[in-house]
């Protein structure tokens, strides 16, 4: 049997799995709401952080359930509203940063409908010269373009994620174990760090990152990676283990490189569009480093 014949029984027989997972992450969601509501007070930042995945989780999931077109599509609602919150920092015509952003943005996505591989390296070469010319001029306009061609460079994994094998399904289910694995990191660090965090990690980018919140974010992520890539039959333990562990730990490199851009910005969230998060690229950040990480990783 071929190998094409192999991941599309393997897709086949997975398809159930993944909306199962998927009604379990919202159970645990609404767990984790219910003991927020009992145990927090009314405006605590646990509370407005657990309350705001019932706003992400049903767009993620929505973009599953409109496949192939849904991840596009989310995809680009990311990069619509990221454009759009880095607009409001930009000093001068808004128009002048927009256009140059929408031009990248359609040539990425032109491009991607001929090759996906060809977008993401032209992204990636604007990203490398964008960075090199910040790092001479420094000037703020330079480090918001950077911003988002880091997003757009990092979003430009996705299709290619969706590419991996000639089954949609399990296509699907990386797609998935990447936005879960993201997600669950990124609660898990926030939680184990208002409850246990006494050691800053990178105070002066990020003060409210410790060291015990990465430790409890590396556990639950390797946990989840297990639990979820064992369940959907993605790959054997030890590939589970070093996946969950560079995710993890991908995820808080990219919130730190957002975060550092931020004191240079002098601003502490992009926006404020989703409440107790900030806005969307305070959420998205971990994933402009993970997708490309998930993408590299299992092409090895």
């Amino acid at each position: 049997m071929s190998d094409s014949s192999v991941a599309t029984l393997a897709g086949t027989a997975m398809a159930p799995r993944i909306w199962v997972a998927m009604l379990l992450l919202y159970g645990v969601l609404a767990l984790a709401s219910l003991g927020a509501g009992r145990w927090t007070a009314p405006d605590s930042a646990l509370r407005q952080q657990i309350n705001a995945w019932w706003r992400i989780f049903p767009v993620v999931s929505l973009s599953m359930l409109l496949y192939p077109v849904g991840p596009v599509l989310l995809s680009l609602l990311i990069a619509s509203l990221a454009l759009r919150e880095l607009s409001t920092h930009y000093v001068g015509p808004r128009w002048r940063f927009q256009a140059v952003c929408v031009a990248v943005l359609l040539l990425q996505t032109a491009l991607a409908l001929h090759s996906t591989a060809m977008a993401t390296a032209l992204l990636l070469a604007l990203l490398l010269a964008q960075a090199v010319y910040c790092g001479l001029r420094r000037q703020p306009a330079q480090i918001l373009l950077l911003l988002f061609l880091l997003l757009s460079a990092g979003l430009s994994f996705l299709p290619s994620l969706l590419q991996l094998t000639p089954s949609s399904t399990v296509n699907l289910a990386w797609f998935f174990y990447l936005f879960a694995l993201t997600a669950l990191n990124d609660i898990a660090q926030f939680v184990s760090g208002k409850c246990f965090g006494k050691h800053r990690l990178a105070a002066h980018i990020s003060p409210n990152k410790t060291w015990q919140g990465l430790v409890g974010g590396v556990l639950a992520s390797l946990a989840v990676s297990v639990a979820l890539g064992l369940y959907l039959q993605l790959a054997g333990l030890p590939l589970l283990l070093a996946l969950g562990l560079l995710l993890s730990l991908a995820g808080v490199a990219g919130d730190l490189v957002f975060s550092a851009a931020k004191r240079r910005l002098g601003i502490k969230d992009f926006s404020q569009l989703i409440p107790g998060h900030g806005g969307i690229l305070d959420r998205v950040d971990s994933l402009v480093l993970t997708a490309p990480l998930l993408y590299c990783g299992l092409m090895l």
